[in-house]
């Protein structure tokens, strides 16, 4: 673990907090390995439920890969291909997490910060945000990964935009061009991503899970959709203890408390 990637647990929400302020939260190879290290820890923890992905310092969520390390370690195609490899599986492994992920973007979201983001399932940001993919402006390519991550959210044309343009977009333009979730007053965001974590985490996990499922699924061509996880997802809450304590709480007007089982 590096002290450019923090972690802490409250309860059932985990915090992965990308920590290098003094360079907005870019990106190193070494930072990649320790948040993928984080993910798959809150993977196998059952008592976390949410995992808030945000940066340090109030000025950058996350503003791309470290361009200091691009002569060394990605100086040349080959070793482009082999970084990209070692990065991917950070993006892939919060991407794929079966559990509710937030990115909560305060500041600059620039190039892999983009691409981070759009690995979460939800994304909040503050007022004073910015965002932009500079590839263009700096001769590199754009993986085609994360391309396909900012298309699904957005739409082509509009990835299309932003890649060829490569300018900055406000928090508000980010909103309307579906982007973001919602964007809130700088000091507002942190309160409001923790109350939408902590509705979330209070929810029935199982159902979560299923619909997660089910939504990776349906976005892919009709070719190559698999069904059978999420109509097994659905099955398992059919047959849970939640379920079933659920509809106990219902009839006796009480809050139903999920476990997961």
């Amino acid at each position: 673990m590096t002290d450019d990637i923090l972690s802490r647990s409250e309860g059932p929400i985990r915090w992965l907090i990308f920590n290098r302020p003094d360079k907005h939260n870019a990106m190193s190879l070494e930072m990649t390995q320790a948040a993928h290290a984080v993910i798959e820890d809150f993977a196998a923890n059952s008592s976390e439920r949410v995992l808030i992905v945000t940066g340090s310092g109030g000025k950058a969520f996350v503003s791309g890969a470290d361009i200091s390390e691009f002569d060394a370690k990605r100086g040349n195609a080959d070793d482009a291909a082999r970084y990209s490899d070692m990065t991917n599986r950070m993006f892939f492994a919060l991407r794929d997490v079966e559990k509710p992920t937030i990115a909560m973007i305060d500041g600059i979201c620039f190039g892999g910060g983009v691409a981070l983001a759009t690995c979460c399932d939800l994304r909040f940001c503050s007022e004073r945000s910015r965002f932009s993919v500079p590839a263009a402006r700096l001769g590199v390519g754009y993986s085609p990964d994360y391309v396909k991550f900012l298309t699904d959210i957005i739409g082509p044309s509009r990835t299309k935009e932003i890649l060829f343009t490569a300018r900055r977009y406000s928090a508000a333009e980010a909103y309307e061009l579906g982007l973001v979730n919602r964007v809130y007053g700088d000091s507002d965001l942190e309160p409001e991503v923790r109350a939408i974590a902590e509705t979330i985490a209070q929810n029935a996990p199982l159902t979560i899970r299923a619909a997660k499922l089910s939504v990776a699924e349906l976005v892919k061509p009709d070719g190559e959709r698999d069904m059978s996880g999420p109509q097994s997802a659905v099955a398992d809450c059919m047959d849970s203890d939640d379920f079933k304590n659920a509809r106990r709480a219902f009839m006796a007007k009480e809050k139903p408390v999920f476990e997961g089982r």
